[in-house]
C-alpha cells in the first residue's frame, strides 16, 4: 500500500496565469483546470413581451444570422439599443450586406450595433484577397462593401456612447479552419483583447470566452482563455454578449458579468433562437448628449 501511495501524483489546483502559459492553446483542457474556481450560474432569458420598468434602457441582442433575415421564427422585440453579434452574412458579400441593411431598416430601435464575425469576410481588409475565392466567383471590393451597411454602428475595436452606457465591440474569435478575423491563442489574440478598455458597460465580441456558452456539440470547448481572463481580471462589464457557438445560446453569470450567447441560429442554420432582452437603469451619471 505505500508502495502504492508513493507513486500517486498530487494534483494541485491550477492557477489562472498557470493555464495561461501551460494550455492557453487548449481550452477544453484549460477549462477542465479551472473549472473549480469559476462561478457559471445559468440564467433564464426575460420574457421580453413585458415591457421595461419606467426608468429603464432595454437591450436586445442577436447574433449569427447569417443572411437569413427573411426567416426569423420569432419577431425581433422592440427596444432601445439593438445589438448584433456578428455573422449577419454567409461570406460577405455585397447583396448579402444589402440585405443586412434593409433589414435593420425595419427595426424600430433608436440605436443598433453591430460587430462583424469570421463569416463577413468582406470587412476584415487584411484578410480579404486571401479569402474571396473560398466563397464566390468573384472579387468585390471590401471597402464598397462595408459602404453599404449604414443603418447601424459598426465597431471594430471601438467603444461607443449610447445613452450614457459605454459599449465597445469587436470581431475577433480564435484561429480555426480559414474565415475572417481570427488570431492564434495566446499572445496574438490578447493583443486584440488588450485593446478593451476598462469601465466598459457592454462588451460585446463575435467569440465566446472560455466556460460561457461555448460549449459545442462534440462537446468540446470552443472559447477563448485570453477572454476570459481580461473580462474577468480588468475589464469587468456589466454584460458581455456574443455568438459564434450556435449551440451555446442562453446567458450565464459569474456573479460580476452577466454572459449572453446570442446565436439566433442553431447548429443546423435554422433561425429558432428567440432574441435575448435585458434591461438596465437609466444611466443618468453619464451625457445626455451622448449618440
Amino acid at each position: 500500500m505505500l508502495k502504492l501511495l508513493s507513486k500517486m501524483r498530487v494534483v494541485r489546483p491550477c492557477t489562472m496565469e498557470d493555464v495561461l502559459q501551460k494550455h492557453v492553446k487548449e481550452p477544453t483542457i484549460a477549462w477542465n483546470l479551472i473549472q473549480s474556481g469559476q462561478t457559471v450560474k445559468k440564467l433564464e432569458t426575460a420574457d421580453y413581451s413585458i415591457p421595461p420598468a419606467a426608468g429603464y434602457t432595454r437591450f436586445v441582442c442577436i447574433s449569427d444570422t447569417h443572411n437569413r433575415t427573411d426567416r426569423l421564427d420569432h419577431p425581433i422585440p422592440d427596444g432601445d439599443i439593438l445589438i448584433h453579434a456578428g455573422d449577419f452574412t454567409n461570406y460577405g458579400t455585397r447583396d448579402q450586406v444589402v440585405h443586412f441593411n434593409k433589414f435593420l431598416s425595419t427595426l424600430s430601435h433608436p440605436h443598433k450595433v453591430v460587430v462583424a464575425g469570421n463569416h463577413d469576410i468582406s470587412f476584415d481588409f487584411d484578410s480579404y484577397d486571401s479569402l474571396w475565392s473560398y466563397f464566390s466567383n468573384k472579387r468585390e471590393d471590401p471597402k464598397e462593401i462595408k459602404k453599404e451597411l449604414t443603418n447601424c454602428i459598426y465597431l471594430e475595436d471601438e467603444e461607443v456612447e449610447i445613452l450614457g452606457f459605454r459599449i465597445f465591440g469587436s470581431p475577433w474569435t480564435p484561429e480555426f479552419c480559414n474565415w475572417a478575423f481570427m488570431r492564434t491563442r495566446g499572445d496574438h489574440i490578447q493583443e486584440m483583447w488588450n485593446k478593451i478598455p476598462e469601465g466598459i458597460d457592454i462588451l460585446v465580441t463575435h467569440g465566446p470566452p472560455l466556460g460561457h456558452g461555448d460549449l459545442t456539440i462534440s462537446n468540446v470547448r470552443a472559447g477563448c482563455l485570453n477572454l476570459l481572463h481580461t473580462v474577468q481580471s480588468r475589464v469587468k462589464p456589466k454584460y458581455h454578449i456574443f455568438g459564434h457557438i450556435h449551440e451555446g445560446y442562453g446567458m450565464t453569470t459569474d456573479g460580476v458579468t452577466t454572459f449572453v450567447n446570442a446565436s439566433s441560429v442553431t447548429i443546423q442554420y435554422k433561425l429558432r433562437h428567440p432574441p435575448i432582452v435585458f434591461d438596465l437603469p437609466n444611466n443618468s451619471s453619464r451625457g445626455k448628449g451622448s449618440t
